[in-house]
């Protein structure tokens, strides 16, 4: 089956799934700037800031005693890779965001990893009922090259929005690049619009 013929086929199997430009993988691919960051869960904290009435920090041990899902989506590296069907366990965005109060002007967060990554998102894609905070990836913790002990899920844009090795947000009034978005990464990134690039 020629190119054209295999991609015809897979936009027949997943259908309006599949976001243009995408290739279904059943591997899950390692992509990442920088080094693995070394992280000790006794002294692992979480954190929100910014324009909050008040900053929250979590415990490894608090932020797991959080309310938690099981939550199954499909996932798109802007690589053109599409992952269907991982099933995550976590905590809700909008359970952590339950936590702060966050002030009139909030529009758009700034996440933070260990290891120095950050990643724009606005405040309306972020707190999402499909979005969360996951630990485990079908039904196993996730590996150290995936972003253990946690990373952001958020499915509906390309996946270096879905911040590995999460610690923290910053409210913002108004959107700033994040590392790949300051190197010409689109500053949304909707893979069904192919908004791959800026």
């Amino acid at each position: 089956m020629n190119l054209f013929g295999r991609r015809e086929a897979e936009r027949e199997k997943w259908g309006d799934r599949l976001p243009p430009g995408q290739k279904p993988t059943d591997g899950w691919p390692v992509l990442h700037y920088g080094s693995i960051p070394k992280i000790d869960l006794d002294t692992w904290r979480f954190e929100i800031s910014g324009l909050v009435e008040e900053p929250v920090s979590f415990s490894w041990q608090e932020f797991m005693a959080l309310p938690q899902v099981n939550l199954r989506n499909d996932i798109h590296c802007v690589t053109a890779w599409s992952k269907f069907d991982n099933d995550w366990t976590g905590v809700p965005v909008s359970e952590v965001l339950k936590r702060v109060q966050l002030k009139p002007e909030a529009r758009h967060v700034m996440v933070h990893s260990f290891g120095g990554y950050t990643t724009n998102i606005s405040l309306e894609d972020l707190n999402r009922p499909e979005n969360l905070f996951a630990f485990q990836h079908n039904g196993e913790s996730l590996t150290k090259e995936h972003g253990w002990p946690m990373r952001l899920v958020v499915p509906h844009l390309y996946f270096w929005k879905s911040a590995k090795w999460a610690r923290g947000l910053v409210i913002l009034p108004e959107e700033r690049p994040g590392f790949w978005e300051m190197y010409g990464y689109h500053i949304r990134g909707d893979p069904f619009k192919e908004e791959r690039y800026s």
